[in-house]
This record gives structure tokens, sequence and C-alpha cells, in this order.
């Protein structure tokens, strides 16, 4: 077995003129955009815009081989990271947020993008790593499809922060080799707060569910990511994110050999909002680093949770 056998499918789907169709189809979804969970219903093949502020062509802020991912997809040569500008959330702890939430970025072709998977094909990327492609999915499709007609091959990564819809997603089948999801709250109430994400945990739990359906638990050939879902959950302070009750969704529902990276890189980021504009309670709590024993809290749940992998 080879790398290229992972990524079969979008090859298939394109030889059989299928992703063309599915790229079809997903940008109708655009005249009335319910790509996301946030359902806009703008048409932003008209240039209207909902809570994502984009319209239908791909933005992207920058692209490269990025080695600070997940080691199954970093390897040697790095995971081909493509950072797609906007989001379908806003969490206001955000490291990117000039990326996520100030529109630092510049829109794109399908054509243009496609040729940037090529170009970090061509420098040893292990994959193609799309970082916020929610609300992109449509141009993303039709990008992929060029791409593959002109010699793309590897594996494709969506890294997602898990608010996706489940429909959307099943147009992504057979296209994406790998998932990576973040698994970000167990609260509906810290979700709508932190994230203006609404129902998070009712839709993060579907998409997991038909993420790990479509790949199933991560493959690996010589270390390297093949196919299959990383799920990744970071700590916040104070246990914001109910930790153990992510995890307990995530050995009950998905599976005890997930790959799971409990993350302890939080950090205030300062500069998205100050105490004055924001409403939220919960402000106060995110403004300092987590502790040892916060992250240590989530591994152990982890690990009484029978989950083994990635942490």
């Amino acid at each position: 077995m080879d790398t290229n056998e992972s990524s079969a499918g979008y090859l298939a789907l394109h030889e059989s003129g299928e992703l063309r169709e599915r790229a079809e189809t997903a940008c109708e979804i655009l005249k009335d955009c319910i790509v996301c969970p946030q359902e806009c219903h703008v048409n932003r093949l008209q240039g209207e815009v909902g809570f994502c502020s984009s319209g239908s062509r791909p933005l992207i802020s920058s692209y490269g081989p990025h080695f600070g991912e997940e080691p199954p997809l970093v390897g040697r040569n790095g995971s081909g990271t493509i950072f797609l500008t906007n989001c379908n959330m806003r969490c206001m702890f955000c490291q990117n947020y000039e990326i996520s939430q100030c529109g630092k970025g510049t829109e794109i072709s399908c054509e243009a993008l496609a040729e940037i998977m090529l170009r970090l094909q061509q420098r040893g990327c292990h994959n193609i790593n799309f970082v916020s492609p929610s609300h992109f999915v449509p141009p993303l499709i039709r990008a992929v499809d060029i791409a593959a007609g002109e010699g793309l091959h590897i594996p494709l990564v969506y890294n997602s922060g898990g608010y996706d819809s489940v429909s959307t997603l099943r147009l992504l089948e057979s296209v994406f080799d790998i998932y990576m999801p973040d698994a970000k709250y167990g609260r509906n109430e810290v979700a709508w707060e932190l994230s203006h994400a609404k129902h998070y945990v009712e839709q993060m739990h579907a998409a997991l569910k038909e993420m790990h359906r479509q790949v199933g638990d991560l493959k690996t050939i010589g270390k390297i990511a093949i196919r299959g879902m990383i799920i990744r959950h970071l700590v916040l302070p104070h246990n914001l994110a109910s930790s153990e009750l992510v995890l307990r969704f995530i050995a009950e529902e998905i599976s005890k050999d997930s790959y799971v990276n409990i993350m302890d890189q939080y950090r205030w980021p300062g500069g998205i909002l100050d105490e004055a504009s924001n409403p939220s309670h919960l402000f106060s709590l995110l403004q300092r680093p987590i502790t040892a024993d916060e992250y240590a809290y989530a591994v152990q749940c982890a690990r009484e949770e029978g989950l083994h992998r990635g942490f």
C-alpha cells in the first residue's frame, strides 16, 4: 500500500465526473446558504454575505508547509496547509482572529486554489490541509476537481471547528481522506457565549459521527496519516470546555481508538474584545493560561474513558 491509495476516492470521483456534479450541487446551496449550521439563507452567488462574511469565491490568508500540526500529518516534509479566511464561529479566544474575524486574506479563483494545492504537492508535503473550510465547501470541491485533473493525488485534510452541517459533509464523502475537527465544548450555553455557535454540542456530535462513518479511525503508513479522523480538544481555563463531557462522547459514541489531541496551548490573545464591549459573564475567566492541574484533569478524563491514542 502507498499513500496514493487513500486518495483513490477523489480521483475516482473526478474521473467519473461525479466530483464536478457535487461541486455544482454545493454551489446551488449558496443561493440560499445553509452550507454550515449558521444557516444564514443569504444568496452568496449574488454577493450577499452572512455570518461568515464570505462570498462564493475562496479567500485565503496564507499557505505553505506547516510543521506545527500533529505528527502524523507533518512527517518529514510538513503538512501542506492552506489557511482560509473568515470562519463560521466567533471564538473570543481565537489565536488567529485577524484571519478568522477581521477578514485578513485575498480572494482567489478555484483555478488559483487548485494551483496552490499542486505547488504544495510538488514541495513534498504529505497532504493538503484546509484550515477553517466549513464555509467554503462549494468552491473547495470545485478546486479539488480541477487539481485532480492536473495530477493532485495526496490525501486531503478537512481541518474544522467541528461546527459542520451533516448534509454538507455528505457531499464530501470520498473527497476528504482525513477529517480533523475540533470538539470544543460539552455545553451549549458556553459554546454560544464564547463562540456564537448555536446548538454547538448537537451539531458537533452529529458532524463527528458522520466524519467517522466516512473515514473511520486514523490509519498511518510509516507514521504518516493516510486516512481517518484526528480530533482536537482545547483545554480551557476553569474547565469551560467541560472536557469530561467531550471526552466521554468521543469514547462512547465515536471510538475508544480515536486519535485525540488534548491541547494545552490556550492563551488569551487580546485584541479581539475588551470587557466593556463584551456582554459575556465568562469574559474574565478566559484571561489567564490553563494550569497544569487543569490539563492533567482532561488527560485523566480521557484515560478513564478508555481513550489511548494521541495525547
